[in-house]
């Protein structure tokens, strides 16, 4: 289980001033579940994603994995996946040495990641492209390496920062039904935070609006 227990969290504006930002925020995601934070702009969702990815310290509360609070723990410890918006993929790098990285990070062999990437590109619908450049992909191809780049590396979890909202809205659609399925066939737990509620609804089990600081459940 993933847990947020009673998180909060301030911002400071522009003449100095402190507002609340996170107002004792708790959530759980169980293995294999999506859970969807919607919320207008501004209302903490990315902070509230960066603090699960250990990118953003809390002033107060505690996030706990597997029964273990790992709060202090640097964000390559916590051994999450984080998916923006802007792909986040390595423009000098082709696609397998991309979706190889995180491999070679953790100290695995240049050789045998470059392999296990090769077979996820396969499955992913891009095999024999894997010595392309990001430069010749389109918008949701360059989406489809990013996911593969995450879930190659078997987080304990996959954050979703607004992942699709760079793309036209026929790719979204498809890339919706994608996504859930490819995340569901990996047991993975998984926040989506999106201003979608559609978005939500194709992926997520369980949704909650973050609005004033706090949760309330939308279903």
């Amino acid at each position: 289980m993933l847990e947020l227990r009673d998180i909060s969290h301030h911002w400071t504006g522009p003449k100095g001033e402190r507002q609340p930002l996170l107002r004792g925020v708790s959530l759980a995601v169980a293995p294999g579940q999506t859970v969807a934070l919607l919320g207008a702009s501004g209302s903490g969702k990315s902070t509230l994603l960066n603090i699960i990815a250990g990118l953003e310290v809390p002033e107060s509360g505690r996030v706990w994995l597997d029964g273990q609070d790992i709060s202090d723990w640097p964000p390559e410890r916590r051994r999450l996946a984080l998916m923006f918006q802007d792909f986040a993929l390595f423009p000098h790098l082709n696609l397998q040495d991309n979706v190889a990285f995180g491999l070679v990070e953790q100290g695995m062999a240049r050789a045998q990641a470059r392999e296990r990437a090769a077979d996820v590109l396969q499955r992913f619908g891009l095999g024999g492209r894997g010595l392309e450049r990001v430069g010749t992909l389109s918008g949701g191809e360059q989406q489809r390496v990013a996911l593969a780049r995450a879930l190659i590396t078997q987080p304990r979890a996959l954050l979703l920062d607004e992942p699709f909202s760079a793309l036209d809205a026929d790719l979204r659609t498809d890339l919706r039904a994608e996504f859930a399925q490819r995340i569901a066939e990996h047991g993975m737990r998984a926040v989506l935070v999106t201003h979608d509620e559609a978005e939500a609804r194709a992926m997520a089990s369980a949704a909650w609006r973050l609005d004033g600081g706090r949760l309330s459940a939308l279903w």
